[in-house]
């Protein structure tokens, strides 16, 4: 098939599903290898980016999805609704984040790290569709176990979890002689 065709398919594809479509199902829909597909992608973005289009094609993972550029939101708010705005407080980003580093985890682990209960938080990350329910944990109880979703990682800009920031060894030592102060803190009170 020509490279123009497949174009026009992943192109069609994309903006008929509106949502990110994995890698495996185009590979599968036209018949070629993940680095044909990848390839055809790269092209069409650097055609997008050349001729000044107002869309590209944002990479997640293993799936893509058809996207307008972000410095075109501004035109796009004043004709569509607003999306939904949603305010995490420190809580929310908390909770947000250990699920983030630690996926997949359980209630019961996030909360040893808080410190605290963690079901609104959780909860109400769900509901903002930042986490979502993975499974089930093969252990007594059989507790839920949760992680991140895509809205996730376009929400906080990155295009998968290997790319989420580490904390430097310097920083992650004084944390730990933080906790440990803490700890000796609470152990004379």
């Amino acid at each position: 098939m020509k490279e123009k065709k497949v174009m026009a398919i992943i192109e069609a594809v994309l903006f008929a599903m509106g949502n990110s479509v994995e890698i495996a199902k185009l590979m599968h829909v036209l018949e070629l290898s993940e680095e044909e597909i990848r390839s055809v992608i790269a092209h069409m973005n650097d055609r997008y980016e050349k001729e000044d289009r107002g869309i590209y094609i944002l990479e997640l993972e293993n799936a893509v999805q058809l996207c307008t550029k972000p410095e075109l939101y501004e035109y796009l708010i004043k004709i569509a609704k607003a999306p939904r705005k949603y305010v995490l407080s420190d809580t929310l980003l908390e909770t947000l984040s250990i699920i983030a580093y630690k996926q997949p985890v359980t209630k019961l682990e996030v909360e040893k790290i808080r410190g605290v209960s963690s079901e609104h938080a959780v909860n109400r990350l769900i509901e903002f569709n930042l986490v979502q329910e993975l499974g089930r944990l093969d252990a007594p109880g059989r507790p839920l176990l949760f992680g991140t979703t895509e809205e996730f990682l376009k929400t906080f800009g990155v295009k998968s979890l290997v790319d989420l920031p580490t904390v430097n060894p310097e920083q992650l030592e004084d944390f730990k002689r933080q906790a440990k102060q803490e700890a000796e803190l609470n152990v004379e009170i």
